[in-house]
């Protein structure tokens, strides 16, 4: 698996892991590279997508309730928020193409989560996408 691919899905587990276990980043980071093996390039994207959405998950959980169709935040399953958390932080950044951020929630869900549940993925996805992408062409 590419080294990105697997970074994303340590930081989802770890964002689930967060979520459950309401504890500090760095405790959930520590706790889960004692009992998870991977090279030090993995890790070290992985912590920073992890530690990225953890820092912004304020703002990202209201972008996610307001693109959610009214579904109540708390009413996704824990593992869906954080696929979508993950997700919306690389969409919110620079780095990533917004197809990959989406392309990649997606098939982390049909791994993770309900079988039905990468549809509801995409859709918040995608009308967040291009929210950002009109947002950006009126800037520019």
């Amino acid at each position: 698996m590419p080294v990105r691919q697997r970074s994303r899905e340590y930081a989802a587990q770890m964002l689930f892991q967060w979520e459950m276990r309401h504890e500090s980043a760095a405790k959930i980071e520590s706790s889960f590279w004692k009992h998870t093996s991977a090279s030090q390039i993995v890790q070290k994207f992985a912590n920073q997508l992890f530690e990225g959405a953890v820092g912004q998950s304020e703002s990202i959980d209201a972008l996610l309730a307001k693109h959610s169709d009214d579904w109540e935040l708390g009413r996704i399953p824990a593992i869906d928020r954080a696929i979508l958390r993950l997700a919306v932080w690389e969409l919110r950044g620079e780095g990533t193409p917004p197809k990959v951020a989406i392309t990649q929630a997606v098939d982390l869900a049909k791994i993770y989560s309900a079988e039905t549940s990468f549809g509801f993925i995409n859709a918040v996805l995608d009308s967040i996408a291009k929210e950002q992408q009109a947002a950006a062409a009126k800037k520019g």
